[in-house]
């Protein structure tokens, strides 16, 4: 059986609705795009997109939940995002 975006830890319905708005509609595709490019997309192009989106996109990825990534990685990805200027102001 094929896995879907909402069988990855931390997704659901909602987050497969989001992520089709960017041209993302299975788990290769998720797989395929950098992290950080993705997030970029949905900054411009879904209204609401916010941090807790970034801590959940790299949690499916890595099979965590969003809490965890933003508990124990949280600065790095700040950094990042700050790189990238897309961090929250």
């Amino acid at each position: 059986m094929t896995q879907r975006l909402r069988d990855l830890k931390g997704f659901g319905p909602k987050s497969e609705e989001i992520l089709a708005k960017v041209g993302i509609n299975s788990v290769e595709d998720f797989m395929g795009i950098n992290p950080y490019q993705l997030y970029r997309k949905l900054k411009a192009d879904v209204k609401g997109t916010g941090l807790n989106s970034m801590y959940a996109i790299l949690g499916a990825r890595e099979g965590l939940y969003w809490q965890e990534i933003a508990k124990t990685r949280k600065t790095e990805i700040l950094m990042t995002l700050d790189d990238m200027g897309l961090a929250p102001k």
